[in-house]
Parts: C-alpha cells; structure tokens; sequence
C-alpha cells in the first residue's frame, strides 16, 4: 500500500501544516472587549457587587454558605414579588393569559428558592452556633421583600411594619403594599366581575386587614372547581393552589431546618423560634382553594 503524501492526510485532506499556529475558532468569545473597564456583563450582571457583598463576622467556614444562601433567598424574592404584582396588575386589566403566565413563572421560581434551603436543611446545633452569633439581633422575620411577598399573599399585619422604621425606603415600600388589596384580593374581584357571587363585604373589605375564610368564597370555588377542567377559571385555581402548596413547602422547610439547627431555643431578633414558625406553617394561603375541595 502506497503512504500518504506529506501535505495529505490518510483520507485525501491536506494535513495540517505544523508551521501555522491554530487559529482562534470562528465563533469563538471576542476578546477585544478586555481594553474596556468593565465588560459588558458585568455592566449588565453587577457580579462583582453580588459577589463582594459578604461580609464574614467569624471565622467559621459555614457562615460563608449561611451567607450567601441568606442572599440568594432576597434575590428569590423580589423575584416572586415582582411576578405577583405583574399578575396582580393584569388581573386589575382582566388580562387572565398575563396574570396566569406570571403566576406559572412564579411556581417555577418559588421550586428554585425552596431548593436553597438544601445547604442549611442538614446544619447541627454545633454548626450553627458557630456563627449564630455572627446575626446578632438580625432575624429572617425583619426581611422586607420577604414582607413584602407575605402582603401579598394577604398575610396583611401593620405591626410587621415596626422593624422598618430606621429605613424610610423600606417602611414605605411596605405601606403603600399593607394598603393595596392583596394578590388574592384582585383574583376575588376578578371573579366578581365574572358574573360569581362573592360578598360585598369581602370585595370592600379593608386591604390592610388580614384575609378571613369566608364560606361565600368557598362556595364560589367549589363551583368553579367542579366545572370544565379545561376552563380558565379551574385552571387558574389549581395555578394558585400550586403557589399555595410551595409557600407551605417553603415555611415547612424553614421550620425543619430550624428545629434541627436550634431545637426549641429562643429564634434570633427575639422571636420565639420554633413556636413562631410552626404556627406560620399551620396556616393556609389562599385558604378557601383548600376547603372547598371537600364539597365538589
């Protein structure tokens, strides 16, 4: 058998010429951009902020992963914020596809802040207690945009207010939203205007006020609930059930991994711990989905 010619591969292709250096491939990153200050993802991204936001108070290498995790449940948050109250303002408009689409958004969002509690669902007393000092008064209970998600759930309370005093920015962010009618107030109003009999005294009730079940409201679900499953209405109940199902996955697993961390100890920034978020995780959002499935 004949060898291949120098210049040409076993196949018939010109072999490579070892003098040429290898070029860059043609849809390779452009790195012309390192002249510049920054790049054009960071100027977008702000990635060198988030990342030097941690400020470590020991010396403990978990208070790193209790940190940033803490972080990356904020940024969950106003995330979900921001998908209720687009669903919130399209409900207003009767525009149910965008209110429905941010809502789906929401669950998927609300899957991925559940999920980051798997770094801390393991922490030992000992673990914890190595750092636990490091929050001082800090409590997760002070959290604004955590506030803020709770309001428009309808868990209205202006005592959760109080802590927020010191920053002007944040009291009144969370004023104008104790004020303005939940979530699952305009999703009320909604079906009202939909021709369903919910009572007047809970379409005028005051925003600022806690949501009460109702069992007008649980009737009109009821109904809903047992008509054409490919309706929007039961589809936009079972879309409010699943966030209702993941905000009680949330406080359960907030309230699991507590118990393990701390068991029944006095909670951070005076809080009573345990107690308090088992009493948070014994209640239902959006409370009248849940009980009027008994009587379809």
């Amino acid at each position: 058998m004949s060898q291949p010619s120098p210049t040409h591969s076993a196949y018939g292709a010109p072999a490579p010429d070892p003098a040429v250096t290898e070029a860059e491939p043609p849809f390779g990153p452009d790195m012309s951009i390192g002249a510049r200050a920054s790049t054009p993802y960071e100027d977008y991204v702000r990635a060198s902020v988030l990342t030097h936001l941690q400020q470590l108070q020991s010396d403990d290498p978990g208070e790193m992963v209790f940190l940033v995790t803490t972080q990356v449940m904020e940024l969950w948050f106003t995330v979900i914020v921001h998908e209720w109250q687009t669903a919130a303002e399209a409900l207003r408009r009767d525009d149910l596809p965008a209110a429905t689409e941010a809502l789906r958004r929401s669950t998927w969002e609300l899957e991925a802040l559940n999920a980051a509690w798997k770094p801390l669902a393991r922490l030992t007393p000992a673990q914890f207690n190595a750092y636990r000092g490091a929050l001082g008064e800090g409590s997760g209970f002070q959290s604004a945009m955590y506030r803020r998600l709770e309001f428009l759930l309808g868990e209205k309370s202006a005592s959760m207010l109080v802590p927020h005093r010191g920053s002007p920015e944040d009291y009144a962010a969370l004023e104008k939203a104790l004020h303005e009618p939940s979530l699952y107030d305009e999703v009320l109003r909604l079906l009202a205007r939909r021709g369903h009999p919910v009572p007047e005294t809970v379409l005028r009730r005051d925003p600022a006020e806690r949501h009460e079940p109702d069992g007008a409201v649980e009737e009109v679900w009821a109904e809903i609930l047992a008509g054409p499953q490919d309706a929007e209405l039961p589809r936009l109940a079972e879309l409010l059930t699943d966030v209702a199902e993941l905000v009680w996955r949330w406080r359960n697993d907030h309230l699991v991994a507590t118990r393990r961390a701390m068991g029944a100890k006095m909670g951070t920034g005076g809080s009573a711990g345990v107690a308090w978020l088992e009493k948070r995780a014994r209640k239902n959002v959006f409370p009248e989905l849940w009980t009027a499935r008994s009587h379809v």
